[in-house]
């Protein structure tokens, strides 16, 4: 998996500001994450980045999800007692935890729920990120 010009410029930008460089291994676990949107694990995503880089080992699939999510690359996302999972998607959004299967979806938020969330601040409190989870049954789940 290569990653596009967008996405390389990205990753080099954000590692640039955080004082960080990228590496071989930063840029194929960033590729991993975007290849496919589903929220995986450290080890999910080890297992992926594996295929494309046979000798990475497990510490450094952590040593990289932890400097892309320190560079703001990567969201964190944590639900209870479950794993953390990574979310390679850049747009401001929620995630819906269906506590039956355990997938995780992205909802987008507008731009006026996002002034709306902004406004209930109180006065001269600015919020440099929003984290909106919601935990439930996804629709799959209810008809069973």
């Amino acid at each position: 998996m290569e990653l596009s010009t967008e996405y390389k410029e990205k990753l080099d930008g954000a590692l640039r500001r955080s004082g960080q460089r990228a590496t071989k291994q930063r840029e194929h676990i960033f590729s991993v994450l975007l290849d496919k949107l589903d929220h995986p694990t450290a080890d999910e995503v080890y297992a992926r980045a594996r295929s494309g880089m046979p000798s990475i080992s497990l510490a450094t699939v952590y040593n990289c999800l932890e400097t892309l999510s320190a560079s703001g690359l990567v969201k964190q996302v944590n639900f209870e007692r479950e794993p953390t999972r990574y979310c390679a998607n850049l747009t401001t959004h929620a995630h819906f935890y269906c506590k039956e299967s355990g997938e995780i979806q992205d909802i987008e938020l507008s731009d006026e729920i996002i002034d709306l969330l902004k406004a209930s601040l109180p006065e001269g409190h600015t919020a440099h990120r929003i984290d909106i989870a919601f935990d439930g049954k996804c629709d799959e789940c209810h008809s069973d």
